[in-house]
């Protein structure tokens, strides 16, 4: 990757008017902003549907665009709206976070006002654009509308024969909701065509875009229930295996994500076909894609079904380089990005350096004695402390610390080829990072050379962005020095995450003056 640096602010955290952020002008805005600060990239949280928890990794398609991103005064320059009608769509009261509830309520109605207005007039355009991806659109739309007429449950939840995919019992419903089945489609052509001319942009600009890419989907996905021979389900369509990670330092029950977990022979027996046809849209999407939890593709942890935690799960060998070598032709034009964070083996190490594909660093696991509770390390003041079968790890404070230096989330240990962060969308802001972990503030002003507490974020800030890592992402919390209630989310809390957002006065002359100074500095 070109050596560089840019922001991470997802499509939902772009200021708007109308409750919740979209392709239009403000994120041609945002644009403007990282071409004036100098910025080459601009990273996005996955862009598809959000489903119960509004979380954006947890999607009713892996292809479709969240029709919540679509503009609305948009519409109205196409005439498929009209200002009165956009203007009472509020979105809610407050302009720092989103209401989903609120969006949910208001959004689709308008939507189907531009949809009764403008369909059998784009309708050329629409089929064209319904040819090109009828592998995913013709069962997603089919899959809305049933989930409508089932009042929104999970199609495990569904009569049998629309939940087993019958094809002829589903045929006669769409003929029956045609209407329906179009909006869901209409929605898609409009998303799309919004989100490739913001894409278009965004290049002109010399800005490219780092998409996000989960390794499952939902259970309750268009991707589950129109190929379940590619996943570990029974006849019933119920999962048999489900995905997680096994229990560390972080979570005595492990994480118990709950996917579905995908059927590899199967997969590998189609060519992977499903995978290269989402691999194809990504590159549409995006310039760059992360994909997260990389290490499943090396092997993953299956859970059974039904267990309460992901205790009883076991390590399963991944379809590993048999994929990528099948996908390599069709990502060339896409830079992968390999989220290897965790407890990584050699295995997923040789299987990411095979194709030099670059990974991640988190500044702010550096400090967080994440080597000495990935590695078990004791330390004592007295080596004879040390002693007994619970200790054979043990170090002393010095020993410890200069173990510390050699972690890989200090910048000095930075190898070019990787992607680096103070902290990502899952992480805690760096302020309230910094306050709620007093203990570690000495390591950090040694490490950085620094007497004072206030200089600690400005200063890893600057050290970031001199790194050798070829390219560096921000979040604008930490560059705004934002405190804890501006995080994004907080993994393993139900409610109250993919809210937060941005003002226009957020993005201010200043600092794009400020990150191009940087830039210049840092040579980026």
């Amino acid at each position: 990757m070109e050596r560089g640096s840019g922001l991470l602010v997802h499509i939902s955290s772009l200021p708007s008017k109308h409750g919740i952020g979209t392709f239009g002008k403000e994120a041609h805005s945002f644009v403007k902003f990282l071409a004036d600060a100098n910025q080459k990239y601009w990273q996005v949280l996955p862009l598809n549907p959000t489903s119960y928890g509004d979380s954006p990794y947890q999607s009713f398609s892996a292809f479709a665009l969240n029709p919540y991103f679509i503009d609305l005064d948009v519409l109205v320059t196409q005439g498929l709206l009209t200002k009165k009608e956009v203007k009472s769509i509020k979105g809610g009261t407050n302009p720092r976070y989103c209401d989903y509830g609120i969006i949910y309520n208001e959004r689709f109605d308008v939507l189907r006002i531009a949809f009764n207005r403008g369909y059998d007039a784009l309708k050329v355009d629409i089929d064209k654009f319904y040819n090109k991806q009828k592998y995913w659109l013709e069962d997603y739309a089919c899959f809305m509308v049933l989930k409508g007429i089932h009042g929104g449950k999970s199609f495990q939840e569904w009569k049998r024969d629309f939940r087993l995919h019958k094809k002829t019992p589903i045929k006669k419903v769409i003929e029956e909701n045609i209407d329906e089945y179009h909006f869901w489609i209409f929605l898609q052509y409009i998303a799309y065509g919004q989100y490739l001319k913001l894409k278009k942009h965004a290049n002109r600009r010399g800005i490219k875009i780092i998409g996000d890419m989960p390794i499952y989907v939902s259970l309750d996905s268009a991707d589950v229930w129109s190929h379940p021979k590619l996943f570990k389900l029974d006849q019933n369509r119920r999962p048999t295996e489900v995905a997680g990670v096994p229990p560390d330092f972080f979570s005595e029950t492990g994480q118990l994500w709950g996917n579905p977990i995908y059927d590899w022979k199967k997969n590998k027996a189609t060519n992977y076909f499903w995978w290269r046809k989402r691999m194809q849209a990504m590159a549409k999407l995006y310039d760059c894609v992360r994909i997260d939890h990389f290490r499943g593709f090396e092997a993953y942890w299956s859970v059974p079904f039904g267990e309460k935690t992901a205790i009883n799960g076991e390590w399963i060998k991944g379809p590993g380089a048999d994929l990528f070598d099948t996908l390599k032709n069709v990502s060339k034009k896409c830079q992968i990005i390999a989220e290897d964070l965790g407890v990584i083996t050699q295995g997923v190490k040789d299987l990411k350096a095979r194709y030099n594909f670059p990974g991640m660093k988190l500044f702010q696991f550096a400090f967080d004695d994440y080597e000495r509770h990935l590695k078990g390390v004791y330390y004592d003041d007295d080596p004879n402390e040390c002693q007994g079968p619970d200790f054979t790890n043990c170090v002393t404070p010095r020993e410890f610390k200069e173990a510390k230096l050699l972690s890989p989330f200090l910048p000095h240990n930075y190898e070019t080829n990787c992607v680096a962060y103070l902290g990502t969308h899952d992480n805690d802001v760096m302020v309230n990072f910094i306050a709620e972990h007093p203990d570690l503030k000495n390591s950090m002003k040694d490490y950085l050379c620094i007497w004072r507490d206030e200089d600690i974020l400005d200063t890893m800030i600057g050290s970031l962005m001199r790194s050798s890592a070829d390219v560096v992402i921000f979040t604008p919390q930490d560059l705004l020095h934002m405190d804890k209630y501006s995080r994004m989310n907080t993994p393993g809390v139900a409610s109250g995450n993919w809210q937060y957002r941005f003002l226009k006065t957020d993005f201010s002359n200043n600092l794009a003056n400020h990150l191009k100074t940087m830039v210049k500095e840092a040579n980026r």
